[in-house]
């Protein structure tokens, strides 16, 4: 079986890259795991840029719901992302194809988001009965802006790749190449500046009490209605949500 999770370094780029292609690279804990010691790898070494990618035409589809437990599972990506955010180098999502739940948490966690035309951009919890973390919601809201953030969540609403450019979301618009030619470019400006900046632009997020958003987000996941939507994606049908 080959390796979920590529890291290659190239002058003072580092680039990871997602391969299970046979689930449009979506994710499974083996692959989580994965991804968190690329970029406890990264953590130690003198890079000065990463980019992000997918293989065979998709960044990643979200969650392997084929092999999704349980909370356990949103907490260990929780980590990853959290350890992802936190590298003091700028994080480049080189995005294409599937960009959906669990991708968009992974952009989200980048600074800096470089999509093909075909890239498509969705939050769909809500068709499975699952939630995403408050963490994800408020990156969300502040990158895509309020109104683009509820209408993703809410609606279940699937954007391309010039709606998310218009909404500030993808800074770029080109493939890897376009993604490699920034990553360069950052590569020649003053580290310390660019890691201060980055530091205070996290500070940003505010991170208020979220006390009853938890309660609701671990009742999501002991739901039933999770239950019937992993039975629906996996049966090829509809779900019948009873809200419970």
């Amino acid at each position: 079986m080959s390796e979920p999770i590529h890291l290659d370094h190239e002058g003072l780029v580092a680039t990871i890259r997602i391969d299970r292609p046979d689930r449009r690279n979506a994710l499974n804990l083996t692959a989580v795991e994965a991804l968190d010691a690329a970029v406890g790898a990264i953590a130690e070494s003198p890079t000065r840029a990463v980019i992000l990618t997918g293989t065979e035409g998709h960044f990643c589809a979200g969650a392997d719901l084929k092999e999704l437990e349980d909370l356990s599972f949103a907490l260990r990506l929780r980590a990853m992302l959290d350890r992802l955010a936190a590298l003091p180098v700028p994080v480049i999502a080189a995005i294409s194809g599937s960009c959906m739940g669990l991708g968009m948490q992974l952009v989200l966690a980048c600074d800096l988001r470089v999509a093909t035309p075909d890239a498509r951009f969705a939050v769909p919890v809500a068709k499975l009965g699952l939630m995403v973390d408050h963490w994800t919601l408020e990156r969300l809201a502040a990158t895509f802006g309020p109104g683009a953030a509820r209408h993703l969540v809410l609606s279940a609403q699937v954007l391309d790749a010039d709606d998310a450019y218009r909404l500030g979301f993808v800074q770029e618009l080109g493939d890897l190449d376009a993604a490699r030619a920034l990553a360069e470019r950052i590569t020649h400006l003053a580290p310390l500046s660019i890691a201060g900046s980055k530091l205070g632009l996290n500070l940003l997020e505010h991170r208020p009490e979220t006390a009853a958003y938890e309660e609701v987000f671990h009742r999501a996941w002991a739901s039933d209605d999770l239950a019937e939507g992993r039975a629906a994606f996996a049966e090829r049908r509809a779900p019948r949500f009873g809200g419970s």
